[in-house]
């Protein structure tokens, strides 16, 4: 069973935390769940969009951030089919229920002055596309039924990318790892990584810090009593 079951939350950098807030609570009836000061980040707001109650779109604003060039083909894509740099978000895509609900959240957006793509049938899900603020390219999609990798992995696809068949059958059925109930140890700045981006010092005494004094290390009450 996978351990992986759903996205938490997707953060996201602003410019704009207002406008976004608005774009995505008046054009998709998203709900705000949090707005708050960013966990251990100075002058940061955090801000929480509701998909449902364990998922979320969120966003990351600071005075810096609308400083920071968009540029169209680099950071972000400009549309579902454009590239971005490795490691960007190409595009964004939304889960909804069924034909009934896509349509109709074709018909919200157009009605709130949105040009809408779609739908389009891929046979795997079904989509619209549409722009968000700030070059964002979105996506709302919904399948029928849970992905078959018997039909939907290429097998001319699977051999230019070099994927042996030994490495396919572990790719579609991953091997089990036994849980030590966190008993592993944090690794330090020699482990092979990939690695977080701090400077060195910082990320060498964030590695070094017990994991239990990590725990705590930032506040964790919410920001309205009740």
């Amino acid at each position: 069973m996978n351990k992986i079951q759903g996205l938490h939350h997707l953060a996201i950098c602003t410019g704009d935390m207002k406008a976004q807030i608005d774009y995505f609570t008046d054009k998709l009836g998203m709900e705000l769940q949090a707005l708050y000061w960013m966990h251990g980040v100075a002058n940061t707001f955090h801000a929480f969009l509701r998909l449902n109650d364990e998922s979320s779109i969120a966003f990351v604003h600071n005075p810096e951030i609308k400083d920071i060039p968009s540029v169209v083909g680099e950071t972000h894509s400009g549309n579902a089919g454009a590239n971005s740099a490795p490691g960007t978000m190409q595009h964004l895509a939304l889960k909804v229920e069924n034909d009934a609900e896509i349509y109709a959240m074709r018909d919200r957006l157009r009605a709130k002055g949105v040009p809408v793509l779609g739908p389009i049938e891929h046979g795997m899900c079904k989509s619209i596309y549409f722009a968000g603020l700030e070059n964002m390219t979105l996506e709302l999609s919904y399948s029928r039924e849970p992905i078959n990798n018997d039909v939907w992995i290429d097998p001319d696809v699977v051999n230019l990318l070099g994927i042996s068949e030994l490495e396919l059958t572990g790719y579609k059925s991953p091997a089990a790892y036994q849980d030590e109930a966190g008993k592993v140890g944090q690794l330090s700045t020699d482990a092979p990584g990939p690695h977080m981006n701090y400077p060195a010092e910082v990320y060498a005494s964030i590695l070094a810090a017990p994991d239990e004094a990590v725990l705590h290390s930032v506040p964790s009450d919410p920001p309205v009593k009740i």
